[in-house]
């Protein structure tokens, strides 16, 4: 007895097809008939097929439902049409035979199946029972061949891992040691996420921590296994509280080729669950829906498209201030219909101006830009509606047809019931995902921030500018630096995703002019990179089709159409604007047909204002360093000169970190022929200020030695020069000498040691002794009475003048004092030196573990043999 009764008819073209399909997937759901939906739709369209392709008739499709089960006729007006029996025979399938393969899948899944023929027809039909559900059975499905059963190994392991509520790894079966290789032991109590390699972007999907969360989850994700490789799995959570309320989840993971023994499937519900209208929500959306918003939304079109007999289907939603419409999803369009393109939601030229309202548009050869999206498809016919929650403007849903006039206000009567059982679903999935973008987005420009702030080098600057946008934001990125007193912007870094593009673009850019860096533009569009190497690979194509050889490479590099893939997709550019100027521009770009997402935009805009800080900080700290560097060069004296007899090394250190000169100083110099000075000395403090001292200190000795002066007036006019600086003046140690070379070997010494540390004398014999005794420090007192002492050095000799940053040098509580570096000197005869100078560096170094905090030199004078 027939309890239900659906039919229609489809005409001889290809789409048909896809529209039988459609019609009888939402007849079985609408039923409640879920089990049987697949078996249905696959012989409905091989069936379909047959009569509106191969016969080239109508077809007319009946669903019939009774008591036990479903009958499908197909109905076609080629009556003299052979039956291909033998290749459909049970137990003689053919299964090469074109002509019989409808009715050999007919014989493979139905019930039972038939033909039968009148003057004017052909009807062939399939039976297919509803399976009968044995007593406590919740869902069951079809009886299959098992050829169409899903594959898996000869054993099937279940890994049953269980993880507390602080998402560590509370309980581990044997399966799971046998999938992965770990023994109980060595995993409990370490987190699930250590081992969980998850597919995770920042700012979409759920992450691990979230899954575990949940009440339900299942998918794929990947399980490192003990031998270092990625099982990819399949898994089901399960959220449970023990009998003291604790919570824990409970995982189920197979491999991933076997996800059927775990993959939750349709089942059917009680009587009245469903309901009976074919555009209702199931109907549109499918039960389950799809647990992410481009899966629903794709779902949505698919389902749109079938339920109008429609060519095509898209989906647009809407910004938050509903003043533009982005496609998010579509089906039967081109390429070229981009996803993430933007429309205005407004009324004109190139504007959508039937968002906010039914509407049917019965050419749109009539109507030019009434549907931007579709100009250019060949589809004339369109019907579009509405997307609303609460009265606001959520997106927009329209199907299109390539045959004028197909749809009326019927079909959209019937489109935007479908729509606003749909509005609420898809603004949920919409708020999930924007809220997972803003929480990805925070933690990116975070760590974006951390990165920027670590560097004050210029191109790591601009390395890392790339580096994070690349391929997180976008598939290739260029930067654009402007220098002050530049008018045009200067190709600085270049990035692709596939580094063996990245020398095509960067040849592509140079000879592109740059884009205009007008701050009040702010993100703008930027076709001249796509359109440069199209038209540049346009005519290396030509001259090659010339030439008779198409796969030949261009000889020009970044002219292949490679490169123009690479950059022909939407390219976008923003300004690098730090206090108040713009010092540069982000360009970002996407691959071929690919287009930005308005979240994107308005992440790589919080990028690009941190990056230009920090760029700005770089260049101000390149340029600070620089000129401080070339003041703190002109402190330092120059070469040394070659005093014959006497061999001499200088080592400084200056502390801290970017600085050539503290407030140690050191100066050899010739005073007349045959005598040359020398000093080293110490200013209080350390840096630019004590610098500033040491300038005027080595100058002051230089022009005052070559007056005539002797040690003592040398510095006592050095020290009144100093407290002429008032406020500035520091007060300074320092040991001044002159130095005589003899005839025959050996050279005579005078020194004057005010407030240094003493200058150490090696002789041959390895005994040290101090050369000076000490005496008043300048910079402090206005009368000093200073004088000089004589020595002498023999051949063999060293003479060892060194800062109080050698001799403090400190671990702990212990330093290495004037006796630590006598020590060291002492195991130093018969060096140069510049061996003597460098094993006392060494031992300073060695003394503590810490970089040295004070500025240290080292002046060896010794009389070779």
């Amino acid at each position: 007895m027939i309890t239900a009764r659906a039919a229609a008819t489809f005409e001889p073209v290809g789409r048909s097809v896809a529209a039988a399909r459609g019609f009888v997937r939402d007849t079985l759901q609408g039923w409640g008939l879920d089990d049987l939906v697949d078996d249905a739709v696959v012989l409905t369209s091989e069936l379909v097929t047959n009569a509106v392709v191969h016969a080239g008739t109508p077809a007319e499709v009946h669903c019939l439902r009774d008591g036990s089960g479903l009958r499908v006729e197909i109905v076609d007006r080629h009556p003299e049409r052979e039956l291909p029996v033998g290749h459909v025979r049970r137990g003689a399938v053919d299964p090469d035979s074109e002509g019989g393969r409808g009715l050999m899948l007919c014989a493979a899944l139905s019930s039972r199946w038939g033909v039968e023929y009148t003057a004017s027809d052909k009807r062939v039909w399939f039976r297919l029972d509803e399976p009968v559900l044995p007593v406590g059975t919740r869902s069951a499905g079809p009886v299959v061949t098992d050829d169409k059963l899903p594959l898996g190994e000869t054993q099937v392991h279940v890994a049953v891992v269980q993880v507390d509520a602080s998402q560590t790894i509370s309980g581990w079966n044997s399966d799971a040691t046998e999938l992965f290789g770990y023994p109980a032991e060595q995993v409990i109590g370490k987190p699930l996420g250590d081992l969980a390699a998850w597919p995770h972007t920042p700012g979409t999907g759920t992450g691990i921590a979230e899954a575990l969360t949940l009440s339900r989850w299942e998918g794929s994700y990947g399980l490192r296994s003990a031998d270092g490789r990625t099982l990819p799995v399949y898994a089901t959570h399960l959220r449970v509280r023990d009998a003291r309320g604790e919570p824990s989840t409970v995982c189920l993971l197979v491999r991933e080729h076997e996800r059927a023994v775990l993959q939750s499937h349709t089942r059917p519900s009680a009587p009245g669950d469903h309901d009976q209208s074919p555009e209702g929500l199931d109907a549109l959306i499918g039960s389950p829906a799809p647990d992410d918003l481009d899966g629903l939304l794709q779902r949505i079109v698919e389902r749109a498209r079938d339920m109008l007999d429609g060519d095509a289907a898209f989906l647009l939603l809407a910004t938050d201030d509903e003043t533009e419409l982005e496609v998010r999803a579509s089906t039967g369009l081109s390429s070229t219909r981009q996803r993430f393109a933007r429309v205005v939601v407004e009324t004109g030229g190139g504007r959508y101006g039937s968002a906010r309202m039914p509407s049917v548009h019965g050419d749109l050869v009539d109507e030019p830009g009434a549907v931007p999206l579709l100009s250019g498809t060949g589809m004339h016919a369109v019907v579009t509606v509405p997307l609303k929650v609460e009265g606001r403007l959520t997106g927009s849903l329209g199907v299109a047809s390539e045959t004028p006039g197909r749809y009326t206000n019927e079909e959209a009567l019937r489109l935007q019931f479908a729509a606003d059982r749909v509005a609420l679903a898809v603004e949920s999935a919409r708020l999930t995902e924007l809220e997972r973008l803003r929480r990805g987005s925070l933690s990116f420009l975070v760590e974006a921030s951390e990165l920027l702030a670590g560097t004050l080098d210029r191109d790591q600057t601009l390395a890392l500018m790339a580096q994070m946008t690349v391929p997180t934001l976008a598939t290739w990125c260029a930067v654009y630096t402007l220098p002050e007193q530049v008018s045009e912007p200067e190709l600085a870094y270049v990035l692709h995703e596939d580094e063996d593009r990245i020398d095509g673009i960067k040849a592509l850019l140079e000879r592109v002019p740059p884009p205009d860096p007008d701050v009040t533009r702010g993100v703008s569009p930027w076709t001249a990179p796509a359109d440069a190497a199209h038209d540049t690979a346009l005519r290396s194509s030509l001259r090659r089709l010339a030439l008779g050889d198409l796969h030949r490479d261009p000889a020009v590099p970044g002219t292949s159409l490679a490169t123009a893939s690479a950059v022909g997709g939407e390219t976008v550019v923003l300004p690098l604007l730090a206090r108040n100027r713009v010092i540069g521009l982000l360009v970002l770009g996407r691959g071929a047909d690919e287009r930005f997402r308005q979240e994107t935009l308005e992440l790589a805009g919080d990028l690009s204002r941190r990056a230009a800080l920090a760029l700005d900080n770089a260049r101000l700290y390149s340029e600070r360093t620089a000129i401080s560097q070339s003041l703190q060069r002109s402190l330092l004296p120059p070469e040394l000169p070659d005093i014959d007899g006497v061999d001499v090394e200088v080592i400084y250190r200056a502390a801290g970190a970017g600085n050539e000169v503290g407030g140690d100083f050191y100066d050899l110099f010739q005073i007349r022929d045959g005598a040359y000075g020398f000093a080293i000395g110490d200013v209080c403090g350390t840096g630019p200020l004590a610098a500033a001292v040491t300038g005027l200190a080595r100058h002051a000795l230089r022009l005052l030695a070559r007056e005539g002066l002797n040690g003592p007036a040398v510095l006592e006019r050095l020290n009144a020069a100093i407290l002429d600086e008032g406020p500035r003046a520091r007060f300074l140690t320092l040991l001044y000498g002159e130095l005589r070379p003899r005839a025959g070997g050996g050279a005579d010494l005078t020194m004057v040691c005010a407030g240094h540390p003493l200058p150490l004398r090696l002789q041959q014999d390895g005994t040290v002794t101090a050369a000076a005794t000490p005496q008043p420090l300048l910079g402090v007192m206005d009368d000093l009475e200073l004088h000089e002492e004589s020595y002498v050095l023999e051949p063999g000799d060293v003479l060892l003048c060194v800062t109080d940053g050698v001799t403090e040098r400190r671990e702990g509580t212990r330093m290495l004092g004037d006796d630590g570096l006598a020590e060291v000197l002492s195991s130093s005869t018969g060096l140069t030196a510049g061996a003597v100078a460098a094993r006392v560096m060494r031992a300073v170094e060695r003394f503590a573990a810490d970089s040295p905090s004070d500025d240290m030199a080292i002046l060896a004078l010794r009389i070779p043999e």
